[in-house]
C-alpha cells in the first residue's frame, strides 16, 4: 500500500513541477527567448511545440492526444496486471503516465501546444524539451531495461531447462 501512495506522490510531484515550470516560462519569457542556465550545457529557451519529439506530427493535436491516451491506457493496464511484482516496470509506468499527463494538460489547455524550454547547447539539433518529456524518456528507458533484463532471465531459464533435460538423458 505504501508503494502506491509513494507512486501517487511522485506522479503528482512530476506533474506539479512540470506544470509550474511551464507556467513560469510562459509567464516570464517571450517566445524564442533564451537564457544560459548551465554554460555550454543547457539553456532555457521558450518554445511552443504543436507536435511530438522533433516536431513530428505538428498541428495534429487530436492524433497526439489519441496516441497519448492509448499509451496511458496501456500503462494503466500493465500497472493493474503486474502491480508491484516488478518494481522496475511499476516505476517505468508511473514515470510514463506522469509525463504523459503533463503534456496532455498542455495539449488540451494550451491550444494543442506543449511548452518546451530545456535546450542542450552542446547538441544543437536536439529538440527543446520539458520536465514531462524527461519523465517519459526515463520511464521508457526503464521499460527497455525491464525487457532486456526479462529477456536475459528467460534465456537463462531456457538454458537451465535444456541443461537439466540433457543431463537426465545421460
Amino acid at each position: 500500500m505504501i508503494i502506491y501512495i509513494l507512486a501517487a506522490l511522485v506522479g503528482v510531484a512530476i506533474i506539479s513541477v512540470d506544470q509550474y515550470t511551464k507556467y513560469f516560462i510562459a509567464a516570464n519569457y517571450t517566445l524564442a527567448q533564451s537564457h544560459t542556465f548551465i554554460p555550454k550545457v543547457i539553456d532555457i529557451t521558450y518554445v511552443k511545440n504543436t507536435g511530438a519529439a522533433w516536431g513530428m506530427m505538428s498541428d495534429r493535436t487530436w492524433l497526439l492526444i489519441s496516441v497519448t491516451t492509448v499509451v496511458m491506457l496501456i500503462c494503466i493496464c500493465l500497472l493493474v496486471k503486474y502491480g508491484t511484482r516488478s518494481k522496475l516496470l511499476f516505476w517505468a509506468m508511473i514515470l510514463v503516465l506522469s509525463g504523459g499527463i503533463g503534456n496532455m494538460i498542455d495539449r488540451i489547455f494550451r491550444r494543442g501546444a506543449v511548452v518546451d524550454f530545456l535546450h542542450f547547447t552542446f547538441w544543437k539539433d536536439f529538440p527543446v524539451f520539458n520536465i514531462a518529456d524527461c519523465a517519459i524518456v526515463i520511464g521508457a528507458g526503464l521499460l527497455v531495461l525491464y525487457f532486456v533484463i526479462d529477456l536475459f532471465r528467460e534465456s537463462k531459464k531456457r538454458n537451465i531447462k535444456k541443461d537439466l533435460s540433457g543431463s537426465q538423458d545421460e
